[in-house]
């Protein structure tokens, strides 16, 4: 229980320090950011690529999904075609 506590203090401790110091260290004088100098055609070609990335990205994870479900399967069916776990065969 004490050491619950004192995980959960050094959590917070930890999140605010994170939360006040974050700004501090990418701040400057002019008002940019680490890019530098953004205009209409970056923050569109930003845009694009973020449109680009998520159907990209649900594309793969449904393939890699689809793969490793379909090795689940063929595990199964080799498991049921071998005769199954002994743990299960027989009774008391």
């Amino acid at each position: 229980m004490r050491s619950m506590r004192r995980l959960t203090g050094i959590l917070l401790t930890s999140v605010a320090l994170l939360a006040l110091l974050a700004p501090v260290a990418l701040a400057q004088n002019s008002g940019e950011g680490t890019y530098g100098e953004t205009n209409d055609k970056v923050v569109t070609n930003a845009g694009f690529i973020l449109i680009a990335f998520f159907p990209t990205f649900i594309l793969l994870m449904s393939l890699l999904q689809w793969r490793l479900d379909k090795r689940k399967d063929a595990k199964k069916k080799a498991a049921k075609i071998a005769g199954g776990d002994d743990r299960w065969k027989g009774g008391w």
